[in-house]
């Protein structure tokens, strides 16, 4: 198993595979050639080949929480993040309970849509683009509404890049004898969310994130308690979770056609994961990866849109130049001709652009993303990267 340092020291990674561009998303994101080699057989979701894959994935998946006591399972199910978000929600939320949701940014509202459509009663706390929800205002609001049974918060909230401090928001939680649901889709595999540090009822994630699978299912990793309770709650019949586990514990099956092809990838991408250093190893990559694009591109004069405090290692907003020869799509393109693809932004208030930290790139990369980034300025005659004074301004204001 490599450490930390010798990751820090290693050669560039090969580039992506047939000539690609690297993806600089929150996933999907840019993989291992032999993740996607592993794609190349095919599989019989029934024979015992696939079976003996699926249990393994479990096991290796709930392994990251540090769980050692075997209180807690882990049930993928078909489809995007978003999937198995309404999944947990629908299954492990009573008809008859109440959902804090903490929001600052598009997953978070996200959530509270999907409650919406669920019809399961909840209340936001709504922090805006900028700010990360705080322990003392969750208690708060938990006081002040003894009828919420359960708290819903994103690790790492893509939107702006923001990683929220879950631990904190865990103690106020269970000091008020309420329960946590976790959103980790962006941060699990590289961000710790140990069970024996950090408590809660269910985390999700998926095969197309810090574990550096392609896209294709989700997973919902919860305490079996949580997963016994759930029988009867879904609204759904496929987004069912007690009876995806409980189908996946008896037949070692998936209930319905499952995505043999990216679940064979994910095997792969769990060993290279663990032979790299596990989730310290990859979050250490990462966080580099983020300390030299984030230096490099101030440099050139962007503005994050997040202090140094607050930005994750999976992605950074950046604001959009003022300038008025500065235009998204057109830098978009010269990036892509470059070799980068970027991401447009999410915010609700400012014009922005996101640039990923994640998936088979280094710190060396990461000083051609920046070069690439200085070069398209050239091109596109834009002298000065800095963000309108309205929006700095709006960014205090909204921060303070």
């Amino acid at each position: 198993m490599r450490t930390v340092t010798e990751l820090s020291n290693h050669k560039p990674m090969d580039p992506p595979a047939l000539g690609e561009p690297y993806l600089l998303t929150p996933g999907p994101l840019t993989t291992a050639y032999s993740v996607k080699e592993a794609m190349l057989r095919d599989w019989g979701s029934w024979d015992d080949d696939f079976r003996a894959m699926t249990a393994e994935l479990r096991q290796r998946l709930t392994a990251l929480t540090g769980d050692t006591k075997a209180e807690f399972d882990c049930v993928p199910i078909q489809g995007s993040g978003t999937y198995v978000v309404e999944a947990m929600l629908s299954s492990l939320i009573p008809r008859d309970g109440k959902v804090l949701v903490l929001a600052n940014g598009a997953y978070g509202m996200r959530a509270a849509e999907t409650l919406q459509y669920l019809n399961r009663e909840h209340t936001i706390i709504n922090k805006g683009d900028y700010m990360p929800p705080r322990g003392d205002e969750v208690a708060a609001a938990l006081d002040a509404d003894p009828s919420i049974t359960h708290v819903f918060v994103a690790h790492c909230e893509t939107s702006s890049g923001i990683l929220n401090p879950v631990a904190e928001i865990s103690k106020a939680v269970y000091a008020k004898g309420r329960k946590l649901l976790i959103d980790s889709m962006s941060a699990f595999g590289a961000i710790p969310l140990d069970v024996n540090e950090i408590r809660y009822e269910a985390m999700v994630s998926s095969a197309n994130k810090c574990i550096e699978g392609v896209p294709g299912f989700g997973f919902i990793i919860a305490r079996k308690s949580e997963l016994e309770a759930a029988k009867g709650r879904s609204h759904s019949l496929s987004l069912d979770v007690h009876a995806q586990w409980k189908v996946m514990e008896k037949t070692g099956q998936w209930r319905f056609t499952p995505p043999t092809h990216v679940v064979a990838a994910f095997i792969k991408a769990l060993h290279i994961h663990e032979a790299e250093g596990g989730v310290a190893a990859r979050g250490a990559l990462y966080a580099k990866n983020r300390d030299v694009m984030v230096a490099g591109m101030r440099s050139l004069g962007f503005e994050t849109l997040l202090s140094s405090h607050w930005l994750s290692p999976i992605i950074v907003t950046f604001f959009c130049p003022s300038h008025p020869n500065f235009a998204f799509e057109n830098f978009y393109d010269l990036m892509k001709a470059k070799g980068f693809i970027i991401y447009p932004g999410k915010l609700t208030v400012v014009d922005s652009f996101r640039v990923g930290c994640i998936g088979r790139m280094d710190e060396h990369v990461m000083k051609r993303v920046v070069e690439a980034a200085r070069q398209s300025l050239v091109e596109m005659k834009v002298d000065s990267a800095a963000p309108s004074d309205e929006a700095l301004a709006e960014r205090a204001k909204l921060a303070a």
